[in-house]
Order: C-alpha cells, then structure tokens, then sequence
C-alpha cells in the first residue's frame, strides 16, 4: 500500500532512471517530498492571446498554432534551435539554447501545438526563449484548468521527459491516492476550527490542481500556517522545557568587580536600552534556569560594553567568563579593549587565538584550568578540548552567525551545568526571521546609540563624479582625518578582485603620491602578520588611507577614520554595505560613507543604494535586504534547519507566522509540556518533522 514515505520511484510512470534524476535534481526521494514539491505560480489555461496582439509589457502569454519551419543554427557555443510558429494573425521565433537537440527531435512541423512563455523584443521581433509546448490534443485542451499549476524543473529533467508539464502528470499519478487515510490530518479540531483552515488533503488537492482562485488562496494560506505553526511550536517549546527543566548557575549576587566598575570606571553613561538589556540579563542569570539571550544591537550601539558588565557578574559569582569572535583580527580587538577598561579592576584577560604561540597556549591553558585566568578571549580555539575552564558559567559569542552549530555547542559543554550563554550580533534581523531563527532564545534589542554620536552621512555617486570624491578625500585628511577605501572580495573570481583592488591602490597612489599620503592595503594574499602590521599603522596614524577587502567589515575600529568609500558598491548586499559604514562614526565628528559605482545600475542595485541613503537604521535595512535576497542568504541562516520552508516566504508571510506563533503559544501556554491527549497529533507530526534534524536550538 502506497505511504507519503514510499519511494519515489514506486509511482506509476517514475521508475529507477527516473527516479534517480529527481533525488539528484530536486531532492524529491518520496511521494511526501514530490506532495510538497509545490507549484511556483499558476496560468490561466483558459486565455490565448494572438501573434500580432503581443504587446513589450506582457509577462506571458500563451498562444495556439503550428510550426512552420525549424532548424539548428550557430556554431558550438552559440547554437541553438530556431521554429518558425504561427497562428491566423501572424508568426513568432521560438528559440532554444539548452537542450535543442532533445525539442529538435520532439517537435514536428504542421501540427497543432499550445505554446506558453515570456516575450521577449529583440531587433524589433519578439520571440519566446524555452517556452513551455504542448500538443494542442483535445484531451490537453480539456484538462487545461482555470489555474494551471508551473513547476520548477531542470534541463536534466526536461530531458526525461519531466519538465513543468512531466512533473504536473506526476502529480496527477499521485492525486489518485490523495484522500485522507493518504495525507492525515496533523492540526487538531480546535486549531482547524478557530482558524478556518482547511483540511490538509483538501489543502494539497487544490495546491496542486485549483478549482478556483479563492481555494488556492485557501490551501495555501493552510500550507503556510501549518508548516509556520510547527517552527514556532518546536522553538517555543524547547523555552518552555527549557525553563521547567534546564538547570543553569544562580548568579544572585552583584559584587565589587560590577559595582566599582558601573561607579567608577564606565568610559561612557550607559544608554537606557543599555541598562534595560543588563536588567533582563541580570534576572536571567539569576533565576536558576540557563540563560540563552540573543543581543541585537546596530554596529556602534554598545553590545561589547553590556557583555563585558555581564561577565563582571559572572566574576562576582567566582565563575569564568569567556568570549568567542569568529576573527582573530576581531578577537585581538576585543582583549584590547577590555583589558583595557578592566586595567584598574582585579581581573585577568588572556588571548587564545590560532597565532598564539606554543609557551603563550601552554600558559594560558595552566591559568585557565587553575583558575587564575577570569576572562578568555579567542576565536574558535576556544572549543578545542584542551582549553579546560576551572568553572565556566558565562560564555559570550559574538557575531555568532559565523560559527556553525557543531562548534558552538563543544563551547556549550565546558561546564558542569550549560553555561549562560548571550549571543551578539551587530547584523540587524528582521523581526520575522529572527522569530523563526531564534525563536527560542530570549530576545534583547540594544536601540539606542551612545550620546555624541553624530548619524553617518551617506552618498551614492558614480565613476563620473571621481575627481569630486578625490577633492573631498584630501579635504577630510587635511582636516586630519582618516579614510577607508574598500572593494569587493568575490571568491569565485579572486584573481580578478585582487586586480581590481591593486588597480585602485595604484590609482590612490597616483592621486595621494608619497611622501605627502602613506597608504596601507590589506588583502587575502598578505599573511596575518603582514595584515596586522599594516592595520596597526592605520590604527597608530601613520597612513591617512586604508585601502582593503572586506577584511575590515568587521573588528576594526579607528574613532579617527571618518570617511568610508565604497567601490563597486552594487556588489555588495545591503547587510555589508550597512556592516562596512559602522567602521566610521566612532568619534565625536562628522563622518560619510560614499557609496561609488558604475553608470548603469539594475533595478535591484539602485534600490540598495536608495535605502543606505535614505536611513541609518539598521533594522528598516535588514528588512528591505530580505525581500531583497530572501531567508537564506541573511546571516548564515542554511545551517539552522529551521528554514527549510518549502511554501512559506519570511518576507512575504509575517502575518501568517504571526498567527501560528500566537496559536504555538497559546497551545503551550495551556500545555507547556504537550502532554494532553489532544495534543499527542502535535507530538507525534513534530517528532517525525524532527526525525532527521539533530535540534541545536537550545545552544542558540
């Protein structure tokens, strides 16, 4: 009998080969992944347009008549088939570059064929590039819906015969099985009654195959809250036996080292948002459960000074405290500073970084098992299973999206009972992705900046307006400032970005010749030694210009450094671009970032440099760069498992999510535990969504 976990190539008309290609192609292995292998739109079936009613704004069009003639023209590269189609009003190219040789030999002339695509004008013609054909049989023309559902294939499977038409008559196959001893129900009565949903076999019944567009717009609103619902219901419910079960150090105590520090050496008066994220700290830390908070703050807004009290907390608990950094440049900066404001206080800080030295790691090691040591700081050598705490009870981890969650858990398991943990991140995350990336952990918001901070302005200007630019640069380090010049670092082309950065320094240098200007550059080819030296004579003043990767985008700070120039700017995510403009505006004067890019800009890039004019705030940024870039691509977000989402879209669904989290919550409130019998439906869909997921969420 046939199961959503059956194999895949168990449905009629699929088999091995077959089978093989869409494990490959789509990561479809059973008839449950090919289920929610949804539709990515719908066309009106019912609707043909005319050859010579084709207008440039039309998105697509779908048009009914033969092929006159076709061949395969070019050489090598630049081949591809060419059919000459008509209908009674006119005729059109319709052209394919990829898998010719398959549609030369499928497609016959004088035969009556639908044909659906996007137009596209070129030397006053239009054409249609790879659209979708079909023949025009009565059968097809019967079974052509109101909304016929399009799916994503690949030129792989267009091949086997699977493009968005092959895969619509597997589902077709699998329809015959659709009922609801097929796909069980898995919301209860009360969920599906108070939100008006459907069932879940009517949901993927009309997901599939709509009968009209109100109950597509129904099926997928039940899609999307159900696959929303059991994130929200599986984060929220690790807080909640968090909370009933997780032991974690009772830090009841605010001693000398926090007090003489607040008193006598704060560098700055704390913001009130500052002194609101210390306060959920502190009845966190003392409420005998683990703390796992999550610190959002923008670049600049105080994050590092808020941990640095909450470690002083820990110290006066006789606990340790240490701070992990995802950059050595990053991690050196970090010892710098609080060494430096501890420098009057009884509290040791050591260094652990990959560049540590033998005798260097030996003793830091012996200080730290033995208890001397009370703050360490590092990067990832901090979860190496030689570093051994004497008694570890506060961890801090900063930008803690570029730690995978293997290595923050080792962290995690370095102290008899978990440690608290507080997780900083200076990327700002939109309220709805950090309600399902960290939806578990306790949330602070640090929005506010440090008094005296004057807003950074921003400009955009393109390569026409250079010698503009140069003028204010000399301007700004006549006035005894300094000056970032940054280009973008693509992996995939690093040659290139190496040219292009040593083409701008040469062109610096012509521009601020020696011995007037000294410039220093950092890039991937320079070794960690070279690198260090050069930002350290930046940081010390003795170069006016910085010209860098984004090495610099985060860790380096140089109150001094007042004007950052950002070359080829559309090359940048909004996040970045953000991330790279906190380097200036740490002192008391103006600063500017200017945004430098070519003269033609893509809808997409001219947007970005729109919004970094326009605000300053980082989380308005966050929000337009994930409709922008979507989920996965914002703060290493692939490795969480949580946004695996096949229907909803973070960007676009926050009022659905803010409903299921709601309904996730409202379950737990009355059953924190999910132990009701009512409740088991829920257990049992979270458990098998779990099955192959390890839960990393309780270590943030």
């Amino acid at each position: 009998m046939m199961q959503l976990d059956t194999p895949i190539e168990y449905l009629k008309g699929i088999g091995p080969q077959r089978a093989e290609v869409l494990k490959k192609e789509l990561n479809l292995f059973t008839l449950r992944d090919l289920l929610t292998h949804y539709p990515f739109r719908y066309v009106d079936r019912t609707q043909f347009h005319l050859i010579r009613q084709i207008e440039d704004d039309q998105s697509y069009v779908q048009l009914r008549g033969r092929i006159d003639s076709l061949e395969v023209i070019g050489e090598k590269r630049t081949k591809r088939l060419v059919c000459q189609f008509r209908d009674n009003s006119g005729t059109i190219e319709l052209v394919w570059f990829q898998g010719y040789k398959w549609m030369a030999e499928k497609l016959r002339t004088q035969t009556d064929y639908v044909v659906y695509g996007k137009p596209t004008l070129f030397k006053g013609r239009f054409n249609l590039a790879h659209p979708e054909i079909n023949l025009a049989t009565e059968e097809y023309l019967r079974s052509a819906s109101a909304f016929q559902s399009v799916y994503n294939s690949t030129e792989k499977l267009k091949v086997r015969g699977l493009d968005s038409e092959g895969l619509r008559r597997l589902q077709k196959q699998l329809y015959a099985y659709l009922n609801p001893a097929f796909v069980s129900e898995n919301l209860t009565p009360e969920l599906l009654e108070e939100h008006r949903l459907l069932p879940r076999y009517e949901a993927f019944r009309q997901i599939h195959f709509p009968e009209s567009a109100e109950l597509l717009k129904q099926a997928e609103w039940r899609l999307k809250f159900e696959e929303l619902f059991f994130v929200q219901l599986r984060l929220l419910r690790v807080n909640k036996v968090r909370a009933h079960s997780s032991q974690g150090y009772v830090f009841n105590r605010v001693g000398p080292l926090f007090n003489d520090f607040f008193s006598q050496h704060l560098p700055f008066q704390l913001t009130n948002a500052q002194k609101r994220v210390l306060k959920e700290i502190r009845l966190d830390m003392g409420s005998g459960r683990q703390m796992s908070r999550l610190v959002q703050g923008d670049v600049g807004s105080g994050k590092t000074m808020v941990a640095l009290m909450s470690m002083l907390l820990a110290l006066d608990n006789q606990f340790q405290a240490c701070l992990m950094a995802p950059t050595e440049i990053l991690a050196q900066q970090h010892f710098e500073t609080i060494s430096s404001q501890l420098k009057d206080l009884p509290v040791n800080v050591a260094l652990l970084t990959g560049s540590s030295t033998g005798n260097q790691r030996k003793h830091i090691l012996k200080q730290l098992a033995e208890g001397h040591t009370h703050i360490l700081i590092g990067t990832h050598a901090l979860i190496e299973d030689a570093v051994q705490f004497q008694r570890l009870g506060f961890v801090v981890i900063d930008e803690q999206h570029r730690f995978g969650v293997a290595q923050r858990a080792r962290l995690h398991a370095k102290g008899i009972y978990p440690p608290h943990m507080l997780i900083m991140t200076a990327t700002p995350i939109p309220r709805t992705l950090a309600m399902t990336l960290y939806g578990d952990l306790d949330t602070s918001v640090i929005d506010e900046l440090p008094p005296g901070r004057k807003p950074i302005k921003t400009v955009h200007y393109m390569e026409s307006a250079r010698l503009r630019v140069n003028g204010f640069i000399r301007e700004q380090i006549a006035l005894g400032r300094q000056i970032y010049v940054v280009f973008p670092l693509i992996q995939e082309s690093e040659k290139m970005d190496y040219q292009n950065l040593q083409q701008g320094y040469d062109h610096l240098v012509t521009e601020f010749p020696p011995p007037q200007y000294q410039i220093s550059i950092v890039h991937g080819k320079l070794s960690n030694q070279e690198k260090e030296r050069e930002m350290q004579r930046f940081i010390n003043g003795e170069t006016q210009l910085m010209v860098a990767t984004t090495v610099i985008e985060v860790g380096v700070n140089v109150p001094n450094a007042s004007v950052m120039v950002i070359e080829s700017a559309e090359r940048f995510g909004l996040s970045q671009l953000h991330q790279l403009r906190g380097r200036v505006g740490r002192g008391a004067e103006q600063s500017y970032c200017i945004l430098m890019t070519g003269n033609k800009l893509g809808q997409d890039s001219r947007l970005r440099m729109e919004t970094m004019v326009r605000t300053n705030d980082g989380f308005e940024i966050s929000e337009v760069d994930l409709k922008l870039r979507g989920p996965g691509d914002i703060t290493g977000t692939q490795q969480s498992g949580m946004l695996d989402l096949k229907i909803a879209n973070l960007a676009k669904d926050a009022q659905v999510l803010q409903l299921a989290r709601a309904a996730a919550q409202s379950v737990l409130d009355e059953d924190p535990l999910l132990q009701l019998e009512k409740n088991a439906l829920l257990v049992t869909t979270l458990n098998t969504n779990g099955r192959e997921k390890t839960n990393w969420s309780k270590i943030g």
